[in-house]
């Protein structure tokens, strides 16, 4: 009997604390939580999870789903889930008194604003706008909405409603050929290709009208996954709350506006737009700062100048403050925070010293104080700044990131993602202490899984600028043993990873889970590191950032259990250029990955819709003499003659932002030297295809990248 009891014990301590380890569709189990808002009272918080669902029809496949919850301020009470229909919730927003949420879904293909009561009851459907309605916002009294919807320009220039003069665009639509843009106008000539020049023009518009012909004459004319010639603009309306209304245009012209907030008590609505009546939009960057009276329809501009962007513009409680940024257009840099009276000027603005990128600016109730999140050091890190200092303060950890969040009087309520955790709501005081989860998202499936902690080290580059990495060490690492690693590299090549940065966390922790360990680190050029950092790289895409990543990796290495003969590299974007320049120039890996990778920055002028990065950081066009050599000199494509490891590169279908021909002339190349190369194509996917596509393709490209890995390393 006592033999039974030993034998029955060891069994229930083996199930009971044997740890499992990530698995590759666990990607699929990741709740994140979205938004986050106090209500008016802040008794309770509403918040979005953006979850995974299975397909019903596919077993392979997976949706996306977005759904809105409710948890009590205090913590005491579980959180419940408020909205269950399949087409999910987007972009929620109390209403003024708390007895009513604003948020956004789709039907019919178009996004529409629903009304949801909090108390009792079914949503229902406030919005019919053919041009869909987003990013809804309380008039002040609570009985009406502010809203934006697209119009596409040939629309908004022949509508009786929404254009009754017929009015026309003072800058140049840019069609060859026409000195002004009368043509816009419809013409009612009855389609002929052999009739009169009216006759065979209303034709050939038929013909674009029925997808035969995509005429293209802008200059931005590559989406993130197809071509467009199509012009929408972004205006804003007004609709009282209630079924039936009918909503009212409140904006006017060729531009488009937006960040809209109302300013307390006054008429006006604080707005973001360009109101430069002499240039097509697609060449303009510049965005300044209007005031627009709802009842006149008057517009007032606050900020602006040229050559600037003006963004982030927030006005305090109490209407008596504007925080906002500023920055030179066309250039690598940080827009600089500014604060400034409303009723004050541009000149009476104060600089507030904070060398970082701004996600989110929040006054306190009592305009003392502001709050911001800003990505820094590894972390999204959460800031306060007290008016009458220099400069905001972090109050969150570097290894940590505060990705949506909120306060009210006393208490933050925050989503973090950390090491341990891609995403859970917390509360907190406002000085971020007394830190409580409220939400169990992840935390279930996590609590039986073996996870990797990242180490933290730094090291200073060639250019005595401190650079930061991280390494993780595999799943069941023993000391004495080695493991084979991975370099894993990060794009933008403005991006920053960290423990704060929750979009790679599912693929470090997989990796380490199939027994590699995983190096990573923030190369020059990366944001998160000041404006200095971020400049470190123009003109300088390969050598030098190649160097950083690498040294990280000799640091690793240097801890003494990476095997040296087990290495790998992967990454995506500016990662998939890197590592397509570090393999031309270095032969210590076994096999490499590029994902979505610019290759030669000539043809990338050309066919990416990023193409102003070739002038902002190579110093000209590909036809000036100058900032030809200097492409040349810096892309992959050049030294593709120095490859010989074996090479896996992946593209999405419809990648506009990078362009398939990137991938495509570095395969062929070296198909044609018979080099070992692979070039995975997904069709249909775009860009983010590894962040936001098709789930059945995320899982495809991590598993089919560790399946390269392992041929040509074995454990």
């Amino acid at each position: 009997m006592k033999s039974i009891f030993i034998l029955l014990f060891t069994f229930v301590y083996t199930v009971t604390f044997t740890q499992k380890e990530i698995q590759v569709t666990d990607m699929t189990k990741i709740k994140s939580v979205t938004t986050v808002q106090f209500s008016p009272g802040g008794n309770d918080i509403l918040y979005s999870v953006l979850s995974i669902h299975p397909d019903a029809k596919d077993k392979w496949e997976y949706q996306y789903q977005t759904q809105l919850w409710m948890a009590d301020a205090a913590g005491i009470k579980i959180p419940h889930q408020l909205t269950f229909n399949k087409d999910g919730a987007a972009n929620p927003v109390w209403s003024p008194d708390g007895t009513q949420i604003a948020f956004v879904r789709p039907v019919d293909g178009k996004a529409q604003i629903f009304i949801l009561p909090v108390e009792a009851g079914e949503a229902w459907q406030l919005t019919s706008e053919k041009n869909g309605a987003n990013n809804p916002v309380w008039f002040p009294d609570g009985k009406s909405l502010l809203f934006s919807s697209g119009i596409p320009i040939n629309e908004l220039v022949n509508d009786s409603v929404y254009n009754p003069m017929h009015a026309l665009p003072t800058w140049n639509y840019e069609k060859a050929g026409f000195n002004d843009n009368a043509f816009m106008l419809t013409n009612k000539a009855i389609p002929n290709p052999d009739g009169t020049i009216d006759e065979i023009r209303s034709y050939l518009t038929q013909n674009e009208s029925d997808k035969k012909a995509k005429v293209l004459t802008k200059l931005n004319f590559q989406q993130e996954a197809t071509t467009s010639n199509e012009i929408t603009l972004n205006h804003l309306f007004s609709i009282v709350v209630n079924p039936g209304s009918k909503s009212l245009m409140l904006t006017s012209g060729f531009y488009s506006y937006a960040n809209a907030q109302f300013i307390p008590g006054t008429s006006q609505i604080l707005l973001q737009t360009d109101q430069n009546a002499s240039i097509h939009p697609d060449r303009t960057l510049e965005s300044e700062v209007y005031t627009l009276d709802y009842n006149s329809k008057q517009l007032r501009k606050i900020l602006g100048r040229e050559g600037m962007a003006y963004n982030q513009a927030t006005i305090s409680p109490n209407g008596k403050w504007i925080a906002y940024t500023a920055a030179q257009v066309a250039k690598v840099n940080i827009g600089k925070l500014y604060l400034m009276p409303f009723n004050g000027i541009e000149s009476d603005s104060k600089l507030i010293s904070h060398d970082r990128s701004i996600n989110a600016i929040k006054f306190t109730k009592d305009e003392r104080s502001m709050y911001l999140t800003s990505p820094s050091n590894g972390g999204v890190v959460l800031y306060k700044l007290d008016l009458g200092s220099n400069g905001p303060i972090p109050i969150s950890s570097y290894d940590e990131g505060i990705n949506a969040w909120d306060m009210s009087t006393d208490r933050l309520a925050f989503a973090k993602t950390s090491p341990a955790n891609p995403s859970e709501l917390f509360i907190s005081t406002t000085a971020y202490t007394n830190i409580r989860q409220i939400s169990n998202l992840n935390t279930p499936w996590l609590k039986d899984k073996s996870l990797s902690s990242p180490e933290k080290h730094s090291f200073k580059n060639d250019k005595g600028l401190p650079v930061e990495y991280w390494v993780m060490k595999p799943i069941g690492y023993q000391s004495g043993r080695k493991y084979p690693a991975i370099l894993d590299i990060h794009g933008g090549p403005t991006a920053m990873w960290g423990p704060g940065e929750n979009s790679m966390w599912h693929e470090f922790q997989y990796y380490c889970a199939k027994g590699y360990g995983v190096v990573y680190s923030n190369p020059r050029g990366s944001g998160g590191y000041g404006e200095a950092f971020m400049q470190a790289n123009i003109k300088d895409w390969g050598t030098g950032p190649s160097s950083d990543v690498l040294k990280a990796l000799d640091g690793a290495v240097g801890e003494g259990w990476i095997d040296t003969s087990k290495l790998a590299v992967t990454g995506g974007s500016y990662a998939g250029y890197l590592i397509g320049w570090i393999v031309g120039h270095d032969k210590r890996f076994k096999a490499a990955c590029s994902q979505r990778g610019v290759y030669d920055l000539s043809t990338f002028f050309g066919e990416g819709n990023a193409w102003r990065l070739v002038p902002n950081y190579f110093g000209g066009y590909p036809w000036e003499p100058e900032a030809a050599k200097v492409l040349e000199r810096e892309s992959p494509i050049s030294y593709v003659q120095n490859i010989t490891t074996p090479y896996l590169m992946f593209h999405g279908e419809n990648d506009l932002r990078t362009g398939v021909i990137q991938g495509e002339q570095m395969f062929r190349s070296l198909k044609v030297m018979n080099r070992p190369v692979e070039y995975v194509r997904h069709p249909g996917a775009t860009h983010e295809i590894t962040r936001s596509g098709n789930n059945r393709q995320r899982i495809d490209q991590m598993v089919r990248t560790f399946e390269f890995f392992e041929r040509y390393i074995k454990h």
